[in-house]
């Protein structure tokens, strides 16, 4: 089923609480570009705002001096070009090839030790995050790829199941060696449906989802980041980010800028050069800072404003039976099915809404299967967020492949489930544990999402 955009608010009346997965900001489009679409609830303001963002988030930035003065300062090296570039449809990234180059994914780097906020300390020749291109007469740092080998298993039935384990490879670096503590950590991009849903819970909500202690002794412990927020100088709840490491979406928005464009904004003014990249550091710019606060604030708006899609199929047998076993199996112990956003100034339509993301936004530990040893301000290297599960079902639609976890090594919605360790081993051995019938059912749920 494919629904206009313009389903509007006052339908909801008739649609189950189930399908509503972002409340008001709910979409009915399952298409391709079902992760683009602005939430309907948006005043007229807003949704002028986010149809900027939008065109700025698929603009090619360029090499300064150029006469698209707004719209220049590339560089001096960088991941990609545009927002759109990791970002492909508003979707998930997702691995290359066995040695190609990474397009959709980052390689975060540091080394042991923390920084003067309390974040990962940069690896003293490429900083916090390899830039992979450079603009004219400037080296990109190196080329992470990977390669992969097979580890076969089996379900209790017999079934027969293979992972593919990834290793890294970073590349010849062109500005000496790496140091040899180097800690890496590959990244795709995550999907940007529901971000300004996710930034409205309130951080009370997530005060009293947090049980770092396991006092009711489930056996999960979900854990708040602390990182550091740069606007109001202080520490505060991460909750974005694939270990929780970045406090809004504004500091988000503008990290990504440095990082994998290479542009500076209000919010960080210095270019992304070590000291030991001699051209990098005297390389033109686009002035100071090269975004300006008008296309920043729109890109966050826009950012914020992206609709989430509708559940599909939730009275099918199948699906109901599948989240009745989500459940049985504890899935929804960090899954969290239910939330409602706080008071939201930022985009008050979002204010107030019953929203499904299937997320509590706090640091699990996964297990040593998935563990990337890099630490990122209290997310030790076991500690992942938990994903959002809202639209799931369609990335095969949006973005043309089925890779899940933050480095995309599963290859579907199952494997992603197999490699769930630490917190997550019971429910993943209560997988294993199934008949067929009700894997299937269960992976029909998900997908349902």
């Amino acid at each position: 089923m494919t629904c206009v955009l313009a389903c509007a608010n006052d339908t909801h009346d008739d649609v189950p609480l189930d399908v509503l997965s972002g409340g008001d900001a709910t979409v009915y489009t399952h298409d391709r570009l079902a992760f683009s679409h602005p939430a309907p609830n948006l005043t007229d303001a807003h949704d002028r705002a986010f149809f900027r963002g939008k065109a700025l988030f698929r603009d090619m930035w360029v090499t300064a001096p150029s006469s698209t003065f707004s719209h220049d300062g590339l560089g001096p090296t960088f991941n990609t070009r545009s927002c759109e570039g990791c970002h492909q449809d508003d979707g998930r990234g997702s691995p290359p090839n066995p040695g190609d180059s990474m397009r959709t994914m980052v390689m975060r780097i540091s080394i042991p030790g923390e920084d003067d906020n309390g974040g990962p300390k940069d690896e003293p020749n490429y900083g916090e995050q390899i830039q992979s291109h450079g603009i004219l007469g400037i080296d990109g740092e190196s080329d992470p790829t990977v390669t992969y080998e097979e580890r076969q298993g089996h379900y209790a039935d017999g079934t027969s199941y293979s992972l593919r384990v990834p290793t890294y490879h970073l590349g010849e670096p062109s500005y000496g060696p790496f140091h040899d503590d180097i800690l890496i950590s590959p990244r795709v991009a995550p999907a940007m449906i529901g971000l300004g849903l996710l930034e409205a819970i309130s951080e009370e909500t997530l005060m009293a989802l947090a049980d770092p202690d396991d006092h009711n002794r489930d056996g999960i412990s979900g854990r708040m980041n602390m990182v550091w927020d740069v606007v109001k100088n202080a520490v505060a709840i991460g909750r974005f980010g694939w270990k929780a490491n970045q406090p809004t979406l504004l500091q988000q928005a503008a990290g990504a800028f440095l990082g994998d464009i290479g542009m500076t904004s209000r919010l960080f003014n210095v270019q992304n050069c070590p000291s030991v990249q001699t051209d990098c550091v005297h390389a033109p710019d686009g002035g100071v800072p090269e975004i300006s606060d008008n296309i920043l604030d729109d890109v966050v708006l826009y950012s914020r404003t992206l609709g989430v899609p509708a559940a599909r199929n939730v009275n099918d047998p199948d699906v109901l039976r599948g989240r009745a076993i989500f459940q049985e199996a504890g899935c929804n112990r960090c899954h969290i099915e239910t939330l409602t956003t706080g008071d939201y100034t930022p985009v008050p339509e979002f204010s107030n809404q019953t929203i499904h993301p299937y997320t509590d936004l706090l640091l699990h530990d996964m297990g040593a299967a998935l563990a990337d040893g890099r630490p990122d301000f209290l997310a030790t290297g076991f500690e992942w967020r938990t994903r959002s599960l809202w639209g799931i079902g369609l990335v095969p639609h949006v973005n043309g492949h089925g890779n899940y976890l933050h480095d995309g090594r599963a290859r579907g919605i199952a494997e992603a489930i197999l490699w769930h360790g630490g917190e997550a081993a019971s429910a993943k051995s209560r997988f294993v544990g199934m008949s067929a019938a009700d894997r299937a059912a269960l992976l029909r749920f998900i997908e349902s999402l």
